[in-house]
């Protein structure tokens, strides 16, 4: 089969198109400014790819792509002659979509929309990168939205603000080095497209969520194209930071039966998308179309993007969104060796590279969690969820919180897993920031024009007494204290740790828990507020937990020995001198102390989530010695090593305090 998209090749192009249902297609190619059609090539058919070879095309040329077959929305055909597509195989695009009704427009109306539609460039084909070694687990990771972290930095070029290049500035490296960061997560930088009711209201998407293309980046975030985002990763790569994208592979922006006709509906939409009963597209992404992904020409497309990714641009892995459409296959639901997972396992590439799911979509049966394949990472909301309910104060919460600081075992603990296979998150950038789940009880959305309809309505939040900001100094102290107890028990639970960008920084979005819609300073990171104690707090627990084997083990804590000491991997203590019980764990039991052991090293977690200060203890250690103090979520910003104990000791309110054995072998 030849190599789809466009090939540079001696004396012009190959042009290579994949469609079962076509029944023509061109090649369309336009002036340098991509503002005129000026040669219309009709593509051979052979089988289900239609191909030619154009002499005499170089570098920069601008192309599209028409289709002409039956317009039949009851059996899923939507062919339209009169749609300039988009190549999927495009690797570079001469600007961003911009949504207009005429995409939309019917086949009958005839509206040509060459003059809406951005034109794919011809480029040279890209050398493989060095092949990187093999990645077992992602490490700290941290989730990062390249125009809003950049886009206010004062110290980053106003012509760089907003773009991957600036990821490679020095100050933001540094920055990502200091707080410890092992992954930078790319939240979507491939051409995307607004969704259709955001214009009318005046708003654009910010996140990226709609994709359009899957190999071409989207001009806005990188306009030096892929050599910029190559040179930006090889620059993290320098600092030790690895750099995975967050890919959206279970729709496009295509969208629903009125949606645009933008590429892969125009090209075969019967093929890529599923549909059900009468030609109705299956909505199981809550977007308006879901992609067919067990399908084979599917299967390809993903697998050439991924590997597209690493080859031209040195990619880490990917965070794979709404994953559990990648392994629904035919009419059934989930299959975790469902064709696009095989493909994904099987790959000599992305065997290797790292995988992390968002576990869910809104199809049925779409909460898989636990459930992909073994060697995969896979975001755990349970362990959101769950922490944020034992500090907001509800009952019955503390056997919960013991379970996600031992690694999700309840989840995760199956052949050839890992507790590293929990992705542990306090924040996302799908919800509430980490500062407004303690300054905000509920949503407030307004700003989305959807009547505050849209978004989460329980995210197990609390305001501290006031809703949104305040001037009493006490209350903001109780959030600022709140958020750094929240960073500490994340940073002590087995799993691997994400941050959101900015939630180091207590960057809000004034209690908007839905923010897609936002490219403006509800997104945007305020560095002139930003709170640098608490980012020198998080630098200081990943310092901790890099330094102790205790902390970051990649083993579920059982309570049973672990090597010929005799020691438990973990002890629960209760304040009261005494080991846990089963009865200690209901009720309104808000303290707990866990004593980690893991080759030689021991620390000790000690965990307040009441409202008053409380009388605990630090239990005796085999040598004698004293433990150390190393970390105190209610002084975030001290840089201290101070002994006590063993004995009884006061845990201040809210609190989460570190402990250190340094006398362990």
């Amino acid at each position: 089969m030849p190599r789809l998209g466009m090939t540079l090749v001696d004396g012009g192009v190959t042009i290579a198109v994949w469609s079962a249902n076509a029944g023509r297609i061109w090649l369309c190619l336009f002036d340098a400014a991509g503002a005129r059609e000026i040669e219309r090539v009709p593509l051979v058919r052979n089988g289900d790819i239609h191909s030619a070879f154009v002499p005499n095309i170089r570098p920069d040329a601008r192309y599209g792509l028409r289709a002409d077959g039956p317009f039949d929305p009851a059996r899923g055909h939507r062919f339209d002659p009169s749609k300039l597509l988009v190549d999927p195989y495009a690797t570079a695009l001469d600007r961003p979509f911009v949504y207009r009704p005429e995409l939309a427009a019917p086949r009958d109306a005839g509206i040509d929309t060459a003059h809406l539609v951005p034109k794919a460039i011809v480029t040279p084909s890209w050398l493989p990168m060095e092949p990187l070694p093999p990645v077992a687990a992602p490490g700290f990771v941290y989730e990062l939205a390249v125009k809003a972290f950049t886009r206010q930095h004062p110290d980053v070029p106003e012509k760089l603000r907003g773009t991957i290049a600036a990821l490679a500035l020095p100050e933001i490296v540094d920055h990502l080095a200091g707080l410890g960061v092992e992954t930078l997560e790319l939240m979507p930088i491939v051409a995307w497209i607004d969704e259709r009711h955001l214009p009318p209201l005046g708003l654009a998407n910010a996140w990226g969520y709609n994709p359009v293309a899957f190999m071409a980046p989207d001009p806005r975030l990188a306009p030096g194209g892929l050599a910029g985002i190559a040179a930006t990763v090889a620059a993290l790569h320098k600092a030790g930071i690895r750099v995975v994208l967050d890919a959206v592979f279970n729709h496009t922006g295509e969208s629903d039966a009125i949606g645009p006709t933008l590429s892969l509906r125009g090209l075969d939409n019967a093929t890529y998308f599923r549909h059900a009963e009468g030609g109705r597209l299956v909505n199981d992404t809550g977007t308006g179309n879901t992609i067919a992904c067990d399908r084979a020409p599917v299967v390809a497309l993903i697998t050439d993007s991924m590997r597209h990714w690493i080859d031209a641009a040195g990619i880490d892995g990917f965070r794979l969104d709404l994953a559990s459409i990648l392994g629904r296959a035919g009419a059934g639901g989930f299959d975790p060796h469902a064709p696009l997972l095989r493909a994904i396992e099987a790959d000599p590439l992305l065997k290797d590279r790292i995988m992390i799911a968002e576990p869910w979509d809104i199809g049925p049966g779409g909460y898989q969690m636990g459930n992909f394949p073994a060697r995969w990472s896979e975001w755990n909301d349970r362990f959101r969820d769950d922490v944020r309910r034992f500090w907001r104060g509800d009952r019955d919460t503390l056997g919960t919180l013991a379970t996600r600081i031992a690694g999700s075992g309840d989840i995760f603990a199956k052949p050839g897993r890992n507790p590293s296979a929990g992705v542990n998150f306090l924040a996302a950038h799908d919800g509430f920031t980490l500062a407004d789940v303690v300054a905000f009880a509920d949503k407030h959305n307004a700003a989305n024009g959807e009547d505050n309809r849209d978004g989460t309505s329980e995210n197990y939040s609390w305001n501290n007494g006031v809703e949104g900001p305040s001037p009493d100094r006490k209350i903001e102290a109780a959030r600022r204290r709140d958020i750094a107890a929240l960073l500490a028990t994340l940073f002590v639970s087995r799993g691997t740790p994400m941050l959101t960008a900015g939630d180091e920084l207590r960057r809000t979005q004034a209690g908007n828990d839905n923010a897609y819609a936002q490219d403006n300073a509800v997104t945007w990171v305020d560095w002139t507020a930003a709170d640098l104690g608490l980012a020198t707090f998080v630098s200081r627990l990943t310092g901790i937990r890099k330094a102790h084997p205790s902390l970051s083990a990649d083993r579920f804590l059982t309570g049973g020995p672990i090597d010929g000491t005799g020691i438990a991997d973990v002890t629960w203590l209760h304040p009261a001198g005494r080991l846990m019980q089963d009865a200690d764990w209901s009720g309104e039991a808000r303290l707990l102390g866990i004593a980690f052991y893991a080759e030689g090293d021991r620390t000790l977690a000690w965990i307040n989530g009441g409202r008053t200060e409380a009388q605990t203890w630090l239990p005796p250690l085999a040598t004698g010695d004293a433990w150390e103090l190393i970390a105190d979520s209610t002084d975030p910003e001290a840089d201290f090593v101070t002994t006590a104990g063993p004995g009884p000791i006061t845990l201040p309110p809210r609190s989460v305090r570190i402990y250190a054995d340094t006398s362990a072998a």
